[in-house]
C-alpha cells in the first residue's frame, strides 16, 4: 500500500530532475558516460540514476545498470 502512495511522488520528483532520497538537483551530481546515449548519474547520497539523453528523463538504475560502467 505504501508503495502505491510513494511511487507517483517519486516519479514527480524525478521529473523535476531531483534525487528521490535527498532532494538535490541531479544536474550537479557526478556523471559517467555510457555507450548507449545515456549517462550514469551518482548522487552525493549514493543513489544511482540513469539519464536518457534522447528523452531528457531520469530513472532509478536497476542492479544490472548500476554495476555496469
Amino acid at each position: 500500500m505504501i508503495k502505491k502512495i510513494l511511487a507517483p511522488v517519486q516519479a514527480w520528483i524525478l521529473l523535476q530532475g531531483k534525487c528521490v532520497g535527498c532532494g538535490r538537483s541531479l544536474s550537479l551530481s557526478r556523471k559517467i558516460e555510457r555507450g548507449n546515449n545515456t549517462q550514469k548519474v551518482i548522487c552525493s547520497c549514493g543513489r544511482i540514476f540513469i539519464f536518457d539523453k534522447r528523452t531528457g528523463k531520469y530513472h532509478r538504475a536497476t542492479f544490472v545498470e548500476a554495476k555496469v560502467d
